[in-house]
């Protein structure tokens, strides 16, 4: 058995679907742990793009069975909108994909409440997808929330919906809707909704924790799968520009019913360089025009909204606070070929603030945005890495800098990936061997 948590290691976008799917080509098992759908793994195979959103990155292969977990928000809609995409374009789905009992569902009135507090929100907006996701994990906290099984059980769901309705209308009493948004809070219109996607949705409902347990019984290679980043933990992330769930190790073993002991191994997803949606703090931003140059050749455009990310450069010292708060065991760096054109690279390698050092990533936003990057530059090597597949096909200052990635986090790169196709990965060690004194 060999159960691998696959991580995001900065704010998300760092491209752990393609990640994912090169790894799931030995996995048994994937499972989404957490997130809803605003988060899009982008994933290139033969040429051709899929953008998944919910479903698991391994069901792009045939053998793969994969699990919406309980830590997940599901939008039944754009589940079902995912389904029908991906069945139309030749992959099956079937009984290679279950669905958490468990696993909260994300409401139409969950979309207008998240669009309306941003706009309350004035110029301290947290800059969301406006998807539902943050109001349904609220519901969810707050005893309100609509699980997958009341799906299956109308008298439940009834009762379920009846009563989160009841205080949305409160909430938003006071607000002008447009008729969508009025029709969005209508008891109606809502178990209409549930009705519509229960056909379709019941073959795939299970118990997917006892899914999950059975599975490391019989000694399955299992894949967790997560989205955005741990820089955008709801707890060590940059509160409050954050997700509303955990993005890190506890937010996959919560989010599947999975013991910390059954544990392989943790790998981070981090970009060669920088990027982050929306709003809040960002140390080594770039701007202006070669902020923009880095956004163009890295095609850094949300996959689910096509909303410009914010570049910079790479930021040793959030990395090391992803590496601590998580327990990284290695690192898969991404979009190393995106750097091929520069004349210099630069790395985050300390804070300074009000002219003393920082020896920690700070806790507070309000400090974060105040502090001063210390960089180490260092020489690029202006010719193409796109497409190399082995260690000795990157020129020698690409070397050099993977190498200062390792020293100035602490850890062994195990993955890079040199371009969007499945086959461009650099194996450096195999993710999927237990590492000593972890359970294998």
């Amino acid at each position: 058995m060999s159960v691998l948590a696959v991580l995001g290691g900065q704010w998300g976008d760092e491209g752990k679907g393609k990640v994912i799917d090169w790894l799931a080509e030995r996995a048994d098992v994937v499972a989404r742990y957490q997130g809803g759908a605003n988060a899009g793994h982008t994933v290139v195979l033969n040429g051709k793009q899929y953008v998944l959103h919910l479903v698991p990155t391994g069901i792009l292969h045939p053998n793969v069975r994969c699990i919406i977990g309980a830590g997940v928000v599901v939008d039944p809609l754009a589940l079902v909108e995912e389904i029908q995409y991906l069945r139309a374009h030749g992959v099956e789905v079937g009984e290679n994909l279950i669905v958490g009992k468990r696993t909260h569902l994300i409401m139409p009135y969950h979309k207008v409440l998240d669009a309306h507090m941003e706009d309350l929100l004035g110029v301290n907006r947290i800059g969301t997808t406006g998807r539902g996701i943050g109001p349904a994990y609220s519901d969810k906290a707050a005893r309100l929330g609509v699980r997958v099984s009341d799906l299956l059980d109308e008298k439940i769901l009834t009762e379920r919906i009846r009563v989160s309705l009841a205080l949305k209308r409160r909430i938003l009493g006071g607000i002008g809707l447009s008729e969508e948004e009025s029709r969005a809070l209508d008891e109606g219109y809502n178990l209409e909704m549930c009705r519509k996607v229960r056909e379709i949705l019941a073959p795939h409902v299970c118990n997917t924790d006892a899914e999950i347990q059975g599975a490391v019984e019989s000694g399955k290679r299992i894949l967790l799968e997560g989205a955005q980043g741990v820089l955008l933990d709801l707890d060590m992330g940059t509160y409050p520009y954050v997700t509303s769930s955990n993005t890190g190790v506890g937010g996959a073993l919560s989010g599947l019913g999975l013991p910390y002991g059954k544990l392989s191994a943790v790998v981070g997803v981090m970009k060669a360089y920088c990027t982050r949606v929306g709003q809040g703090p960002f140390p080594t931003e770039i701007h202006g025009e070669e902020g923009e140059r880095l956004r163009s050749a890295g095609g850094e455009y949300g996959a689910t909204t096509g909303r410009p990310r914010r570049c910079g450069w790479f930021d040793a010292v959030a990395a090391r606070h992803c590496i601590q708060v998580t327990g990284l065991d290695g690192l898969v760096v991404t979009k190393l070929d995106i750097l091929d054109g520069l004349k210099a690279i630069r790395v985050c390698v300390g804070y300074e603030l009000e002219g003393r050092r920082l020896a920690a990533f700070p806790a507070e936003t309000s400090t974060l945005e105040r502090c001063e990057p210390v960089y180490e530059e260092f020489p690029g090597w202006l010719t193409s890495t796109a497409g190399a597949r082995s260690w000795d096909a990157l020129p020698p200052r690409a070397r050099d800098y993977l190498a200062a990635l390792e020293r100035l986090t602490g850890k062994n790169i195990w993955l890079v990936s040199t371009g969007p196709g499945r086959e461009d990965t650099i194996q450096v060690r195999d993710p999927f061997v237990a590492l000593p004194g972890r359970e294998s």
